[in-house]
């Protein structure tokens, strides 16, 4: 009789103990800093976890011009063509406070490649200083492109800050990053319906 060598650590331990190690944050010391790295992947997939598909059906009676539904919670962007044979999901940029945000349906009634911008008046009260009109390029609070709302003033529209996408930080409208406006402004027809929930 062959007599097994005695091991210290179990083989289920061993497999606890290196689930452990994978799961648990790698942390580092840049040199010469007193910054830490850190493993985001659990920060990322907790965000991820609340950015998901949705079904049209419980939101539209039909896809007639297609539909968009913005959830001002998960701060995402969805579209359905009409037919239902293209779906796109989309990181945006919501409203600072819930005065600022409004719900509700609407449609696109105009689009516009190159927008201008003009604070409301509301905006003006609030940032005397901002400047009364901007027009298209880099410095333009539109991005690229623009898909203006029945509401007055309420856009779904591009951001050359990419900061503010998946934050609360419009004065009411929606924004996207600028390849997303411009991928959402090919698909969407004017009289496309719009949802803000």
């Amino acid at each position: 009789m062959t007599k097994k060598a005695a091991n210290p650590i179990g083989r289920r331990a061993f497999l606890a103990g290196s689930a452990a190690m994978l799961g648990a944050p790698a942390l580092a010391q840049n040199e010469g800093s007193t910054e830490l790295e850190r493993d985001l992947s659990r920060a990322v997939r907790r965000n991820i976890s609340s950015f998901r598909s949705l079904d049209w059906r419980p939101y539209f009676s039909n896809l007639d011009n297609g539909a968009i539904l913005v959830d001002i919670t998960s701060r995402a962007l969805h579209y359905w063509s009409e037919g239902a044979g293209t779906y796109r999901l989309y990181p945006t940029s919501v409203p600072l406070t819930e005065d600022l945000t409004r719900r509700g349906r609407t449609s696109v009634v105009r689009k516009v490649e190159g927008p201008s911008w003009r604070p409301t008046p509301a905006m003006k009260i609030r940032n005397p200083e901002w400047p009364d009109y901007v027009g298209p390029g880099p410095d333009n609070p539109l991005g690229t492109h623009a898909l203006y709302l029945s509401w007055t003033y309420y856009r779904i529209h591009g951001t050359h800050d990419t900061r503010k996408i998946g934050r609360r930080s419009s004065n009411g409208c929606i924004g996207l990053y600028n390849q997303h406006i411009a991928e959402l402004f090919a698909m969407t027809k004017v009289g496309t319906q719009v949802l803000l929930i």
